[in-house]
């Protein structure tokens, strides 16, 4: 066994030796290879990058505004009660559903009343024909003047007790006061309900009013009739045109504030009293601001971005938004004058991504847009 152990080694060594020398040979037959199997890299963009289209910012004349906040309310709001106490007999109306002026909205069980009204009637008439004769016997000298009076004094408290009866039966037919959308009814068929209870909510809801507060020391820049816009947690990206209804002559002493009240349309039925209410007032104030087109706002929760092209590539920004005004948003930070932003084919880029401008005359203008691989033509 000693004699074998020396021979075996040689072997395997001579092995390995004929291992090492085959991986190198085709090891570097493959790195000769390599430049002409396949390329090295993928080629590059021979477009530039992604086709977008830019604006560039600009500043115009724009009003100022009072922020403040507030709270939306119907025009007009009512809950139905009813002014004697009685028997449901029937509901006349659909929960959340629209009712005009006049519509009979519940009615009440009515015999009795009906009853009590034929009494009345009946002792009506007969005071009457009481009342008649007296003043036939009167006038022949039969019955004093005082026997005269006393049948008129009976014919005039059966006409009170007539009358009285007959409202009594009004009162059992609720009739919506104005036009309106009803709420939740809180009652039933066959409920018998004491005068004064609630049976449900009257709202007309356009147009609505918002009521809000604005220091004191703003009080020569408000008026009645001065544009607002509204905005709502509800509805993030929208604004809802408005105009001042009224101011209140006394101002609140605990904040020192203006209390305003304004109207704002709401033909689709969208918002809903006791929103929430964000309010910019336009004062008479104009100053330079810098507007965008709204198309170029990319929304991300509460926060606003915009793509800015820096030496052909798209950088995203994140600005901070003021006014909106027929299709422009007022820039209140994160972009200044003159900068180059995306305006279509935001959704096609990503941070740091290059770009290639189309040719329009706001891109054409701008040297910061003409540095991108494709610009627009030189004239």
């Amino acid at each position: 066994m000693k004699k074998q152990f020396p021979l075996l080694l040689a072997t395997a060594s001579v092995a390995l030796l004929a291992a090492v020398g085959a991986s190198a040979y085709w090891l570097g037959k493959s790195q000769t290879a390599t430049p002409t199997a396949m390329p090295t890299s993928a080629p590059a963009k021979t477009d530039g990058g992604t086709m977008v289209e830019t604006a560039v910012v600009k500043t115009s004349k724009l009003a100022q505004g009072i922020t403040a906040v507030g709270s939306l309310r119907s025009d007009e709001s009512v809950v139905i009660r009813p002014e004697v106490a009685g028997r449901i007999a029937e509901i006349l109306f659909q929960e959340g559903k629209p009712v005009r002026k006049g519509t009979t909205l519940v009615r009440f069980d009515t015999s009795v009343q009906k009853a009590e009204l034929q009494q009345a009637e009946a002792n009506l008439n007969l005071n009457k024909n009481k009342l008649d004769r007296a003043i036939d016997l009167q006038k022949k000298g039969f019955i004093s003047s005082q026997a005269k009076d006393e049948a008129e004094n009976n014919f005039r408290v059966a006409q009170a007790s007539y009358d009285l009866a007959s409202a009594k039966l009004t009162k059992l037919e609720i009739k919506a006061p104005f036009s309106g959308t009803v709420g939740l009814r809180s009652v039933s068929v066959g409920d018998y309900i004491r005068d004064g209870q609630d049976i449900a909510n009257l709202e007309a809801l356009d147009p609505l009013k918002v009521d809000f507060r604005v220091p004191e020391i703003f009080l020569k820049q408000v008026a009645a009739g001065q544009s607002l816009q509204v905005n709502l947690d509800a509805f993030p990206n929208q604004s809802f045109e408005g105009k001042v209804l009224a101011i209140n002559p006394l101002l609140d002493a605990n904040g020192r504030s203006i209390v305003i009240r304004a109207v704002v349309k709401n033909a689709d039925a969208r918002l809903r009293p006791g929103m929430f209410a964000r309010v910019r007032l336009l004062t008479s104030d104009v100053q330079d601001a810098m507007t965008i087109p709204e198309q170029a706002l990319l929304p991300q929760g509460e926060e606003f971005y915009v793509y800015r092209i820096i030496d052909g590539r798209a950088a995203r920004i994140k600005v901070e938004i003021g006014q909106r005004r027929e299709g422009e948003v007022e820039i209140l930070r994160g972009i200044v004058k003159d900068d180059v932003i995306v305006t279509a084919g935001q959704l096609k880029i990503r941070d740091g991504a290059p770009v290639k401008v189309a040719a329009t005359p706001a891109s054409a203008a701008s040297p910061t847009a003409t540095s991108a691989p494709a610009a627009a033509p030189k004239s």
